[in-house]
């Protein structure tokens, strides 16, 4: 078994570098870093307060189960929450694509293909909804996927 010259910890003769410290074998250069976790852009969680999170989550949840009256009743009873409002406005992006899409299916009925398509993709954003119901669970504040591309809704 090697020993280190920084430390002298014992350490593997193939290794090359410390386990103990982290200096090289070879040299003193330490070992490098673990790189830290990165926060995606539509991930928001640090930007609320954990208590704000912790007593407004079941209005939060509202608006992805509720639809409509959901918001509504967040906006009633939301006593200024920004993690509330967070949520508020995510679900109010759902309402509104779902909206255009019905109405695109309505308009375009004749070609039958434009209202199936606007149907799995209704299925399609209510599995979205659920995942944002469960992320509010967890007490999460994330942008849903496919909504956060649709630029007309920034």
């Amino acid at each position: 078994m090697a020993h280190c010259t920084k430390c002298g910890a014992q350490m593997e003769d193939n290794a090359q570098f410390c386990p103990a410290c982290g200096a090289s074998v070879n040299g003193g250069a330490q070992a490098p870093a673990q790189a830290a976790p990165q926060v995606q852009p539509w991930d928001h969680t640090a930007e609320f307060d954990k208590q704000d999170i912790s007593d407004n989550k079941v209005l939060a949840m509202l608006g992805y189960i509720m639809g409509w009256l959901g918001i509504v009743l967040q906006l009633l009873a939301s006593n200024n929450s920004p993690y509330v409002r967070f949520h508020m406005r995510q679900a109010l992006k759902f309402l509104v694509v779902n909206t255009l899409m019905g109405i695109v299916a309505v308009v375009l009925m004749f070609t039958f293909i434009v209202p199936i398509a606007a149907a799995i993709m209704y299925v399609v954003f209510e599995v979205i909804a659920i995942i944002c119901f469960f992320q509010v669970c967890q007490g999460k504040a994330v942008e849903p996927a496919i909504i956060r591309s649709l630029g007309f809704l920034k």
